[in-house]
C-alpha cells in the first residue's frame, strides 16, 4: 500500500518547518515565497490537506456561516462576494444559507441550528434577526454572531450597519432644498431596523424643516409592493419620493415612466438608498444614499474574527456613514449643481 503523503514530506521538500506548511494551507500569515515552496512540493508530491482531522485536532472549522435574506436585492450578491473574498483572505470559507425577508424566527433559528450542527466557527446574519433563546445557545457554545446591515436593540449581539436615520435625513435636506413640497416615502419593510431607521431619519428631519411627509407606504422591499405604495402616494399629489432601496426605486422609476408615462425628475423627484451598480445605468441615473458596503463588510469580518479569537471581546454596535451620490433622477439645488 503507498504511503499517505503527510504535512511532515512537504515540509522536508520545501526545506521549511511543518509548522510553515499548515500556516499557508490554513491560510494564516505566511511569505509568498514560501507559501509558493510549500505548494510547488505539495504539487509534486501530490499532498492534499486533511481538513476534517485539522478541525478535529485545532477544535476549529475555519468555516464561517452566513445567513443572508433577500437575495432579489442585488445589494447582498455583492456583499456575499466581498464577504467570500475577505474571509478567505483571512484564512476562513463561507457556509451560506438564505431566509426570506421577514420570516417566522423559527425558520432562522433552524437555520441556525444547521449552522451549530456543522461546527461553524462564527455566524453573520444579514438583514436577519436572531430569536433570544437562540442567541443564547449560540453563547453558551462559544460561536460568535454579528449582525450586518440589521440592527437588533437589546440583543447585546455586534452590529455592523450603515448610518440609516442620518440617511434619510440627508434625503430630506436635499428634496427640501431642491423645492419639492409634496414629499412621500416609499418605505423598505417597516419590521426591520433599516427599513424603520430610514424612515424615522427622514419623516423626523422633514418636520424640523417645517414640512410633513405626505405619507409614508411600506414597501417591504418588494417591487409589486412598491408598485402599489407609489400609486398610493401619487393620489396624494407628491411631487419628489423618497424610495427605502435601490431595489424598489428601479421598480418606482419603470412604473412612472413606463406605465404612467410621467416624467423623471420634472414630474416626480426619485432618490433611493444603497448605491448599487445599477443605480449609475443610464437608464436609472438614481440620486441614492450610498451603503458603504466594502467598509461594512471589513468592520463585520473583523469584528467576528475579534470575538473568535478572543472570547472577552465585547460585541460594539458600529453605524458607517454613507455619501449622497447625486444623479439625474432627482431636481438638484442649486447650491450643488
Amino acid at each position: 500500500m503507498t504511503r499517505r503523503v503527510t504535512s511532515f514530506d512537504v515540509a522536508a521538500r520545501a526545506g521549511v518547518s511543518q509548522s510553515a506548511v499548515s500556516r499557508v494551507f490554513s491560510g494564516a500569515s505566511a511569505s509568498k515565497a514560501t507559501a509558493d515552496r510549500v505548494r510547488e512540493a505539495a504539487d509534486a508530491l501530490g499532498y492534499r490537506p486533511n481538513v476534517l482531522a485539522r478541525s478535529l485536532i485545532t477544535g476549529r472549522s475555519r468555516i464561517i456561516g452566513l445567513v443572508v435574506a433577500y437575495l432579489g436585492n442585488p445589494f447582498y450578491p455583492d456583499a456575499l462576494e466581498r464577504f467570500s473574498r475577505d474571509l478567505q483572505d483571512e484564512g476562513y470559507h463561507t457556509l451560506v444559507f438564505t431566509v426570506p425577508e421577514g420570516a417566522a424566527d423559527t425558520d432562522t433559528d433552524r437555520i441556525i441550528q444547521q449552522m451549530l450542527d456543522h461546527q461553524v466557527d462564527g455566524i453573520v446574519l444579514a438583514s436577519v434577526g436572531l430569536g433570544d433563546a437562540l442567541a443564547a445557545r449560540c453563547e453558551a457554545a462559544g460561536i460568535p454572531v454579528v449582525l450586518f446591515n440589521r440592527g437588533q436593540v437589546g440583543s447585546g449581539l455586534a452590529q455592523v450597519t450603515s448610518a440609516n436615520r442620518l440617511g434619510g435625513a440627508k434625503v430630506a435636506d436635499f428634496l427640501v432644498a431642491g423645492g419639492h413640497t409634496r414629499i412621500g416615502h416609499v418605505a423598505g419593510w417597516q419590521g426591520s431596523s433599516t427599513g424603520r431607521d430610514r424612515t424615522e431619519g427622514f419623516v423626523a428631519r422633514l418636520a424640523e424643516l417645517g414640512q410633513d411627509c405626505v405619507g409614508v407606504e411600506d414597501g417591504r422591499y418588494d417591487h409589486a409592493e412598491a408598485v402599489r405604495a407609489t400609486d398610493d402616494l401619487l393620489a396624494k399629489g407628491v411631487d419628489a419620493l423618497f424610495v427605502g432601496n435601490d431595489h424598489m426605486a428601479f421598480a418606482v422609476m419603470d412604473h412612472l415612466r413606463c406605465t404612467l408615462g410621467l416624467s423623471v425628475p420634472n414630474d416626480v423627484s426619485v432618490v433611493g438608498y444603497d448605491d448599487v451598480p445599477m443605480a449609475a445605468f443610464a437608464a436609472y441615473d438614481l440620486t441614492t444614499v450610498r451603503q458603504p458596503v466594502g467598509r461594512m463588510v471589513k468592520t463585520t469580518v473583523a469584528a467576528l474574527i475579534n470575538q473568535i479569537e478572543d472570547k472577552s471581546a465585547q460585541a460594539e454596535v458600529t453605524e458607517i456613514d454613507g455619501p449622497l451620490i447625486l444623479r439625474g433622477s432627482a431636481r438638484i439645488p442649486e447650491g450643488l449643481q
